[in-house]
């Protein structure tokens, strides 16, 4: 079925859409379609009265073409070669993310004027720039600009195909990682701005994490490993992917995910035995020594048999603080490596 169907009924009788049907159709802005005309040629082949846009099925196709080419990455000049000229492009993966276009402010020479275009009827409101990821990975770019467009489906494409690439660790360093700071570092200087953005980027990580397929059955004797945010802490991103790698490579793990109380860690403790407990703080409020401490002395089992967690801290709040007997995990690969050593 034509995905333009719905919007071609209502087309004038002369042929093709207006710039504005076909800007809520693809979720742009219509001025990112005028730039896309004026910079690079990609414009509608007829235009009503010689002056007005009018977008056929083809020019469509086009432009879901440049939509896919610029989420993965690739900046609009060289996606608009590509286009004209017929090809896949070079460096685009054959599971590329659906047909959503970048935002006006994503344009070359776009200003922070530029806004989304919404449905009829609703209020329009100002388009976040981009994220600043700097000299990252091709697919950094790609899932950053998705990210700030809200195309949850690009989203999930993106992240499924750096995972089947890279493998999770590396995904995880080289991409999701450098995009998911980036989107903190701009919220955080932006007031209200990028909330959303930052919100459905970690839904769409956190469901890309839990969609790993665990690997081999654990061994038997091998040591479980018991994750857990301390009390008060939401984030909980680091410890998915931590969860997911040690799956993925067959250790036993038990993830109790953000802001687990006090007296609620300590009994999971006593009822599973793990052989390590990693507490994550991501800031410096909410790390606390006073429950390392707690779990450091925690004993189970029968007496004369009796064991003692390791605990490990991770997360930037434990920065320059370790607490006495805990151990400090600098990163996803140093945290499995440690891991699978107890």
């Amino acid at each position: 079925m034509d995905p333009t169907g719905d919007l071609l009924l209502e087309a004038p009788a002369d042929g093709g859409l207006t710039t504005g049907a076909v800007a809520r159709l693809l979720g742009v802005a219509p001025t990112t379609l005028r730039s896309w005309d004026r910079r690079y040629g990609i414009g509608p082949a007829a235009r009503q009265d010689g002056r007005h846009r009018r977008w056929t099925g083809a020019d469509i196709a086009a432009l879901r073409h440049m939509c896919a080419l610029t989420s993965a990455g690739l900046p609009p000049a060289e996606a608009a070669r590509t286009v004209l000229a017929g090809t896949s492009g070079a460096g685009t993966s054959s599971t590329g993310p659906s047909g959503r276009g970048p935002s006006r402010a994503e344009e070359p020479g776009a200003g922070a004027s530029g806004v989304l275009a919404e449905p009829r009827l609703a209020r329009a409101s100002r388009a976040p720039g981009p994220l600043p990821v700097g000299r990252a990975r091709q697919e950094c770019r790609g899932l950053a600009r998705a990210a700030v467009r809200l195309d949850a489906p690009a989203l999930d494409e993106l992240l499924t195909a750096v995972l089947d690439r890279y493998g999770l660790p590396a995904a995880w360093d080289e991409v999701m990682m450098p995009v998911l700071h980036a989107v903190g570092r701009k919220w955080e200087t932006a007031g209200e701005r990028y909330i959303e953005v930052e919100h459905l980027l970690s839904w769409h990580v956190s469901g890309a994490l839990r969609g790993v397929t665990a690997g081999r059955t654990p061994a038997p004797g091998a040591g479980l490993a018991l994750l857990a945010c301390v009390p008060g802490e939401t984030h909980t991103l680091a410890l998915e992917a931590l969860a997911a790698t040690l799956a993925q490579q067959g250790l036993p793990v038990r993830m109790f995910g953000a802001a687990v109380p006090a007296g609620a860690l300590e009994d999971a403790v006593r009822r599973t035995g793990p052989a390590a407990v990693v507490l994550w703080a991501q800031s410096r409020k909410t790390a606390s020594p006073a429950l390392v401490a707690r779990l450091d002395a925690l004993e189970w089992g029968v007496r004369g048999a009796r064991g003692r967690p390791v605990v490990c801290v991770a997360g930037p709040g434990w920065a320059g603080r370790q607490p006495p007997g805990a151990r400090h995990l600098s990163g996803l690969s140093d945290a499995v490596d440690t891991l699978a050593t107890l």
